[in-house]
């Protein structure tokens, strides 16, 4: 079954860290996607940038609306996601636990939808 790890963190923390912090969090999380790979786990993964380039979109009234900003007024923001292949839920939310990220943030595990006649 498919999976998406849906990672959080609060916006600031990245200011928080140093340079050398920086690069360990991104070599880190590289090698943890490499070593998902490797087994077969790993659809995609990817880094989002700031909350601050972020549009909303949505249809009122047959018109197109667009805001700055996310959806929701949050202390964390979606910062990114993996897309994984996960034989139960139980392993599903074990790969979560090793994504570097959810030291410092939050990963919320969902099942993905297969919408029938797809």
């Amino acid at each position: 079954m498919k999976y998406v790890c849906l990672v959080y963190l609060e916006e600031g923390v990245f200011g928080t860290l140093s340079p050398e912090q920086k690069e360990k969090l991104d070599a880190d999380s590289l090698a943890y996607d490499r070593q998902l790979e490797a087994k077969g786990k790993l659809i995609v993964a990817e880094a989002l940038q700031s909350v601050n380039t972020a549009r909303t979109v949505m249809r009122r009234s047959g018109k197109g609306l667009v805001t700055d900003g996310p959806f929701a007024e949050t202390k964390e923001h979606l910062i990114g996601f993996v897309m994984i292949q996960a034989e139960s839920e139980e392993e599903a939310l074990e790969i979560a636990s090793h994504i570097p990220l959810a030291a410092m943030g939050k990963v919320e595990v969902r099942p993905i939808y297969d919408i029938p006649g797809s």
